[in-house]
C-alpha cells in the first residue's frame, strides 16, 4: 500500500471534472491525486512549491558549509588581490 502524504485526495476523474474547483482547495494543503486508488501526483499552489523549493535550496546551502566549515582554507593577502 502507497502512503499518502497529505489529507486531501481527489481522483484524476474528479479532476478532470472539477479542475478549478480542486485548484483552489490546493490553496489550503496540498492534495494527492490518485490514479486508481494510489497516489499519482499531488497537486499544490504555486506559492507553496516556491516556498518549498527555497527550503530546499537553504538545506543545500546549510549543508555545503557545514561540509566546508573545516577547510582545507587557503590563505589570501587582500594587498595581492
Amino acid at each position: 500500500m502507497d502512503t499518502i502524504l497529505t489529507n486531501s485526495t481527489v481522483s484524476v476523474t474528479d479532476l478532470k471534472r472539477n479542475y478549478a474547483e480542486i485548484v483552489k482547495q490546493a490553496n489550503e494543503s496540498a492534495i494527492a491525486i490518485l490514479n486508481h486508488n494510489r497516489p499519482e501526483a499531488y497537486l499544490l499552489a504555486a506559492a507553496n512549491y516556491e516556498r518549498l523549493m527555497a527550503y530546499l535550496e537553504d538545506l543545500e546551502d546549510a549543508k555545503l558549509a557545514q561540509e566546508r566549515a573545516n577547510g582545507p582554507f587557503v590563505d589570501v593577502n587582500l594587498s595581492d588581490l
